[in-house]
């Protein structure tokens, strides 16, 4: 039968009595993955629909895994390719245990699953050609052993027919052993005449019995000799021993001995293995001359427990016969107990009560009898303990309340001990993470928090930061930062103040005014991530520190455009008097408030003086005769801040006893913008004075027969009003002087005839000579001249008279 027919092969199953009742099921091997075995679920009368939450799943026991369970479904399905021969060998029989593990509860179910034969081997024999060595003086009937031929598969799938190949000396003849093999023969069926034939070539053939059969050749190679009657003789038919596991090489195992009772070469015994599987092969030797087999690999009772040899004794001249070696293998507790976690609850929650099943443990031990009995424990220091429940099935189990807080993980050591000589032991570490639960609200890590901020600081600029801890895990410890909602002198915190929720730095949203409010306080609510969500709050201060940002106020003497404001002093004052004050405020606070008053430009330097701290200006001496009417001063408001600012003012100060005694009260102004001009003048006019009169004595030394008009003494700079030039000028003759005396005035400004300009005064008498008017001219009243200047454009006009 093929593999297509054994697929509609429907598996047999049994149910045996056990505690939870076992299952068995028989099918064919070589069977494609996800063939069907069966319907477990059905056949042990559990709910397929709940295999997936109770966690079924097949225990294998370190034999591989060659089924597998539909959790959808409950079907038993192949998993992997399974091969009889490699699994059982040569066994008639071939069962492989399983067992079936459900959880919540905890359920266990053994399989057995029988495999069944199929013919995917052919025969082989163990030589591809047989070597024969016959006298030819041998008689008719004479046998001759050949190897059998080896066919991996059992039962009617072994071989089951030899057929030889037509020829005129030889039939083939088998017959079976007492050990369950059989015997292969070649008969001599006409004798051999060596002159004639010295060789003979046949073709054995060697059939199973499988559907359809399959079949092996070899070639047998007879060469005629001499008479050899005798065949070698084993000293025994079956040869058993016992060889522990983990052998090491070139261990004796057994020695086998033949004889033969013919002499010479004839007698000659050689020894060779005619029947060896691969694994014995590679397990161990045979020496040809000696008979001894010897150990040249590893021997491993958790591999193969027994070898079955078949030896061959032969004689120079190719007759032979056989024996069975029985090789068993006897076990070493070479094994550590390996740990299995079958289910483990990872994480388990810190709310879990004392007694909780979070882990299945499963222990197993290669070795057989004592030495795979074994004993389970873990360490005393954590809250789990191992409790037994079934055939090397453990349950961890919680012994107390668990606190993530307090030990967030656990490594739990568990330790396996066999009952062997010398006992061996295996760890195994497992490690188990405590759940959290939102049990912790945010704590911040101060009392209170403060914070101090310049005024007129930058919007976005950032205050100071608040954390809290939560001890709490990943969305339960993750701390959100907010304000809560109020108001501050009628402003919502929300325009004032802004905060990152994840970092609790708290930003300023607009720019503080020291002056509008100095302090406040908000509240910070620190909230977690957990259901539900826990949460703190606290207070925290903002305090506003001034800035000088506010420049020092006059309010008198007060500033009013054009307009200006003088103080009469009376001529009897004395020293030390108070005469004015100058009154300033400041709208910063602390230091950057402090004014310091300073008079920083005055028409007298030594007449007055200002009090440093209370702006009072105080006379410094008694007023003098000789004291100026018209007293400036200009007074510098500074402030104690860094960078300190000012402002300053002009006091106007009237020495007199009766305001009838002043002419006129003219803008008195002008004195300040006049004596930056007073050295720079004195220099002007003395230059001027000096060319105009070296151009006068020139222009008299010089002969000129024509006449010309003399030019105005401001020409081109400044237009001079028609009203006020004379209303008639003479004409300056070779001998240089005026007809007339007149009175030239020069303005400055065409808006300005108040300040007037005189380069020479008339007495209202006859007419003078040019010199004397020069003269006059040069002694220029010099006090009431720069009295008058309040325009640079007098230099300009100075400068023209040079070309006059």
């Amino acid at each position: 039968m093929d593999h297509k027919g054994f697929a509609f092969v429907f598996a047999l199953f049994f149910l045996a009595s056990s505690s939870y009742g076992d299952v068995s099921y028989s099918f064919p091997e070589e069977m494609k993955a996800g063939f069907v075995i069966g319907n477990i679920a059905k056949d042990l009368g559990l709910d397929a629909n709940r295999f997936s939450a109770r966690k079924a799943r097949i225990d294998t026991e370190g034999k591989g895994r060659h089924c597998d369970i539909n959790m959808r479904t409950g079907d038993l399905t192949v998993n992997d390719r399974i091969d009889r021969e490699e699994l059982c060998s040569e066994k008639i029989t071939c069962q492989l245990k399983y067992e079936l593990m459900l959880e919540s509860p905890l359920e266990l179910h053994r399989i057995a699953l029988q495999i069944q034969d199929v013919n995917d081997n052919v025969p082989v024999f163990p030589k591809d050609i047989i070597k024969l060595e016959i006298r030819e003086s041998a008689d008719k009937g004479s046998r001759y052993r050949v190897n059998e031929a080896h066919d991996a598969d059992v039962g009617q799938n072994a071989v089951q027919t030899y057929t030889l190949q037509r020829n005129e000396h030889f039939i083939i003849a088998v017959s079976n052993n007492a050990d369950g093999g059989k015997n292969v023969e070649l008969v001599l069926d006409k004798e051999l005449d060596r002159e004639k034939e010295g060789e003979v070539q046949l073709f054995l053939t060697a059939a199973d019995g499988g559907s359809p059969p399959r079949s092996g050749s070899v070639e047998i190679h007879v060469t005629v000799l001499d008479a050899n009657d005798n065949a070698p003789l084993f000293s025994q038919s079956v040869y058993r021993v016992s060889l522990p596991e983990n052998s090491p090489l070139d261990t004796l195992v057994v020695k086998v001995s033949a004889t033969d009772a013919d002499e010479g070469p004839n007698g000659d015994v050689t020894y060779e293995f005619s029947r060896i599987s691969n694994k014995a092969r590679k397990a161990f030797s045979l020496d040809p001359t000696t008979g001894k087999i010897k150990v040249i690999g590893p021997i491993d009772f958790e591999e193969e427990t027994q070898y079955e040899l078949r030896v061959e004794a032969k004689d120079g001249f190719g007759l032979s016969t056989a024996s069975k070696v029985i090789i068993e293998i006897s076990d070493v507790n070479d094994n550590a107990p390996v740990i299995l976690l079958k289910s483990l609850s990872n994480p388990v929650s810190e709310s879990t009560p004392p007694g909780t099943e979070v882990g299945i443990i499963n222990v197993q031990d290669r070795d057989s009898e004592k030495n795979r009995q074994v004993r389970c424990s873990i360490q005393h220091d954590v809250p789990f303990k191992l409790v037994p429940s079934m055939k090397n099935y453990y349950s961890l189990v919680t012994t107390n309340e668990l606190d993530r807080e307090t030990v967030s993980a656990y490594n739990i050591t568990i330790t396996a001990d066999d009952e062997g000589t010398p006992p061996l032991s295996s760890f195994k570490n497992v490690q188990l993470s405590v759940a959290d639960v939102n049990d912790n609200p945010p704590k911040f890590e101060q009392q209170s928090y403060s914070a101090h901020v310049m005024e007129n600081n930058k919007p976005g600029s950032s205050l100071c930061s608040v954390s809290a801890r939560d001890p709490d895990w990943r969305q339960n410890g993750t701390v959100m930062y907010s304000l809560s909602s109020s108001e501050v002198n009628g402003f919502p915190v929300s325009s004032l103040l802004s905060i990152n929720g994840d970092t609790g730095v708290i930003h300023a949203v607009r720019s503080f005014d020291y002056e509008q409010f100095r302090s406040f306080k908000v509240h910070v609510v620190a909230r977690d991530n957990g259901s539900p969500p826990l949460s703190s709050n606290i207070t925290v201060s903002i305090f506003i520190s001034d800035k000088n940002d506010n420049f020092p106020q006059i309010l008198y003497p007060a500033p009013d455009g054009n307009s200006f404001m003088t103080e009469m002093v009376p001529k009897a004052v004395q020293a030390n008097s108070l005469v004015s004050k100058v009154i300033a405020v400041d709208a910063d606070s602390g230091q950057n408030a402090w004014l310091s008053y300073h008079i920083v430009k005055s028409t007298d330097p030594g007449l007055f003086a200002i009090s440093l701290h209370s702006g009072e200006i105080k006379t410094l001496r008694d007023i003098s005769e000789s004291d100026a009417m018209k007293q400036t001063l200009v007074v510098s408001v500074k402030d104690n801040g860094q960078p300190s600012h000012s402002a300053t003012c002009t006091v106007y100060l009237l020495i007199s006893d009766n305001l009838a005694e002043v002419p006129e009260l003219k803008d008195m102004s002008s004195d300040e913008s006049g004596s930056k001009l007073t050295t720079y003048l004195i220099i002007a006019l003395v230059s001027v004075t000096t060319f105009f009169i070296t151009f006068i004595i020139l222009s008299l030394a010089v002969k000129f027969c024509h006449r010309k008009k003399p030019r105005i003494l401001f020409d081109g700079g400044l237009a001079i009003p028609s009203a006020y030039l004379p209303p008639n000028y003479a004409d300056v003759d070779v001998t240089g002087t005026l007809r007339s005396a007149y009175n030239y005035d020069a303005y400055l400004t065409t808006g300005s005839r108040t300040s007037d300009f005189k380069f020479a005064r008339s007495y209202n008498d006859g007419t003078l000579p040019a010199d004397m008017t020069l003269k006059k001219s040069v002694s220029v009243d010099h006090d009431s001249l720069f009295d008058s200047i309040d325009s640079p454009q007098v230099i300009f006009c100075f400068w023209s008279s040079i070309s006059w």
